[in-house]
């Protein structure tokens, strides 16, 4: 199962208590305040890994809490600091408050944020030792780490996203091309949750992702809607996967439109028009197809892997001027 959002509540750990002490040495009679302060509590800390690739783990365990600091001891001894909490995310992992503010965009394998912070150990007594209090009596507990709910939401790093309305051949053209299996059947919304695909060609390696269809009205939440779209942001390239036997025009403009309203910044990335099932058509004018649209335009048949490597090539050098 895919999962791209989660909502967690996280507590740092609570500084440790300062002590009230006093010396008791053998040849020092009358002593003096020794109380150590309180341990620093654990930090909670996010770290993105180019292992994970869902936000599965966060299904069913919600809670998180690092280790609180030990209180001060005698001999003026400071106490152990709590351990720091890290909690691994997928790469590409956006974290929020509950307001929807950005905290973090973790876009980095390896990359860190400390999302709440340890509290401070408390003072022990020998911090409050003055010349007019030789024996301070005094300690203060340790102050409490911050705790609060955030939001994880996933967006998938590829350098091509594949783009299409159910049944274009999405599926079938990243399995055509790629390691990733995708289900492949004959009726609307087959892919339930985005595949990332590895692909080598020309000496280059690339990731395709391919985006679960779209329909008319997802900018507002239809179908699958905004749940997939936001994955087509990471991607440098977007290919719109078209049925050259269903109304293309038609149907590219419609996705046009859904970007444009979702994201008009995802128009100004490079994309190219990829017209697929033409083991279904008898004959084809390409130079009438490639007057209908203003991208680079490319004929394939996904199924049969026939036109790929016109398609491979482009984006190899694409991505190579990028």
């Amino acid at each position: 199962m895919f999962i791209d959002y989660a909502k967690i509540h996280i507590k740092a750990g609570d500084g440790g208590r300062g002590i009230v002490s006093f010396r008791r040495e053998k040849y020092v009679p009358k002593g003096g305040p020794d109380g150590g302060d309180g341990g620093k509590g654990g930090n909670v800390i996010l770290k993105a890994s180019k292992d994970e690739n869902t936000l599965r783990s966060f299904r069913f365990k919600k809670n998180f809490k690092a280790e609180n600091g030990q209180p001060g001891g005698s001999n003026n001894k400071t106490g152990k600091s709590g351990k720091d909490l890290v909690i691994v995310v997928p790469v590409g992992t956006i974290v929020k408050d509950e307001e929807g503010n950005t905290i973090a965009d973790l876009s980095r394998d390896g990359q860190t944020v400390i999302v709440a912070k340890g509290g401070k150990g408390g003072k022990g007594n020998a911090a409050f030792a003055s010349p007019t209090n030789r024996a301070p009596r005094t300690a203060t507990p340790g102050k409490p780490g911050e705790e609060k709910d955030i939001v994880l939401e996933l967006k998938l790093l590829a350098d091509v996203g594949l783009v299409g309305f159910p049944n274009a051949g999405k599926s079938s053209l990243i399995r055509a091309v790629s390691d990733a299996k995708p289900e492949i059947a004959d009726y609307p919304f087959t892919t339930l949750q985005p595949h990332l695909g590895y692909v080598f060609f020309d000496d280059r390696d690339f990731i395709i992702a391919d985006i679960p269809g779209i329909i008319e009205g997802a900018h507002k939440g239809k179908g699958l809607g905004l749940r997939f779209l936001k994955h087509i942001e990471r991607t440098t390239i977007l290919l719109f996967v078209l049925d050259i036997t269903d109304e293309p025009e038609e149907k590219h403009k419609k996705l046009m439109d859904e970007l444009e309203k979702y994201n008009p910044k995802l128009l100004k990335r490079k994309r190219a028009v990829v017209l697929n099932k033409i083991d279904l058509v008898d004959k084809i004018d390409e130079k009438l197809y490639k007057g209908l649209f203003s991208e680079e335009v490319f004929f394939i048949s996904a199924l049969k892997k026939k036109g790929l490597k016109p398609l491979l090539k482009w984006i190899s050098e694409s991505l190579k001027e990028d």
